[in-house]
């Protein structure tokens, strides 16, 4: 069972964490944030996940340099050409409403 207290502390969100039990082979850390920085991690948690969970989740996602070359030149001129239509049917509209 664990405890956990979280306060502002100059900025920082401070996590203290009480450990009522030994868990064998568990190794814990604390970890300062700032308030932008827990709410950033705090939005990006799944209802069922621990904040460990969430970390672990998010520092093993693959870097882009592991996407590198996934993609053809071809699919790569379709993704930009739909972008660049997508963002000028934006602005169009955009303007359209202000012009009302």
């Amino acid at each position: 069972m664990c405890a956990v207290r979280i306060e502002s502390v100059n900025g920082f969100m401070a996590f203290q964490f009480v450990y009522t039990c030994i868990q064998m082979g568990a190794n814990y850390k604390s970890v300062r944030l700032t308030e932008d920085a827990y709410e950033k991690l705090a939005s990006r948690k799944n209802e069922d996940e621990t904040f460990s969970e969430v970390v672990d989740r998010l520092a093993s996602e693959r870097p882009i340099s592991e996407v590198a070359g996934l993609f053809t030149e071809e699919d790569i001129e379709s993704i930009r050409s739909r972008r660049e239509e997508s963002y000028e049917s934006y602005t169009a509209n955009r303007k359209d409403q202000w012009r009302t």
